[in-house]
């Protein structure tokens, strides 16, 4: 029996059919952003965001260089966006941190090169050239933080609510949150400060940075040092992430984001 040959009708059918699921599908995730993006408080977006932009410019100054370790300015905020991230997990899922967190790096790119334009439009008015090496940044630092930041952030995430589902008994307490926070806060943080490490300062500073660089010794020990050090502070602020979180689920704070979430489930 000979097998028919498609029809060209048939093909064109199928293209019509993959294109109309493909736009429906991005319909509908741009719709669940939407609303994901009304129901997580303000605050906590723009404290996210804030963070991430200003890890960005503090990377540009090194505090700390000795044989064994170096530090970078970034440690400094970079645990007020692991608390953020933890939060958003807890109350709203991994998926809804990882978006937030493409917002936050996406932004930061813009900033980046606002603030580029601005640092390469000369000047008579005095000497920018502080200003200029500041904010002009630097391409390679921009492009290490956001692979590391993005990496270290899917990590965090995923971590933070498969600790959390170890809880069945009481997933909402403070126990499971400090388990999953701490944890997934300590190895999100390591890998974020040892691949921004390594592609920045072992990577390209050798080369666009007259010879400047740290060793991979220096790398994992600041990645350590800075993991310590950031975890130290999650252990303080903890307590006000714990209490914000129980707050949200309270006063059912994403319930809009949720029965969405819901019906697209039983679609």
């Amino acid at each position: 029996m000979m097998k028919q040959k498609p029809q060209k009708g048939d093909s064109m059918g199928r293209m019509l059919n993959t294109g109309g699921k493909i736009k429906y599908n991005a319909k509908k995730a741009l719709t669940e952003f939407k609303i994901l993006l009304r129901s997580i408080p303000a605050t906590v977006v723009t404290l996210f965001v804030v963070s991430v932009v200003c890890m960005n410019l503090l990377a540009n100054k090194t505090l700390l260089q000795l044989d064994w370790i170096a530090l970078d300015g970034g440690i400094l905020i970079s645990w007020l966006s692991f608390m953020c991230m933890d939060m958003i997990t807890k109350h709203f899922g991994p998926k809804a941190s990882n978006q937030v967190s493409i917002l936050a790096v996406g932004i930061n790119i813009l900033t980046c090169l606002i603030f580029f334009v601005a640092s390469a439009i000369p000047s008579n008015a005095g000497d920018f050239s502080a200003f200029d090496g500041i904010f002009g940044g630097t391409w390679f630092i921009l492009l290490g933080s956001t692979i590391a930041f993005l990496a270290s952030a899917v990590v965090n995430n995923a971590l933070n609510h498969m600790i959390g589902k170890g809880f069945r008994k009481n997933p909402d307490g403070r126990l499971a949150y400090v388990a999953r926070t701490y944890i997934s806060t300590f190895i999100g943080q390591f890998l974020d400060n040892f691949m921004f490490s390594i592609i920045v300062f072992v990577g390209f500073a050798p080369i666009f940075w007259d010879g400047f660089c740290w060793t991979v010794l220096q790398c994992a020990t600041c990645a350590l040092t800075g993991a310590i050090a950031e975890l130290l502070m999650e252990i303080l602020f903890s307590p006000i992430g714990y209490r914000i979180t129980k707050k949200w689920k309270a006063e059912s704070i994403g319930k809009e984001y949720f029965e969405f979430i819901e019906r697209e489930k039983q679609s």
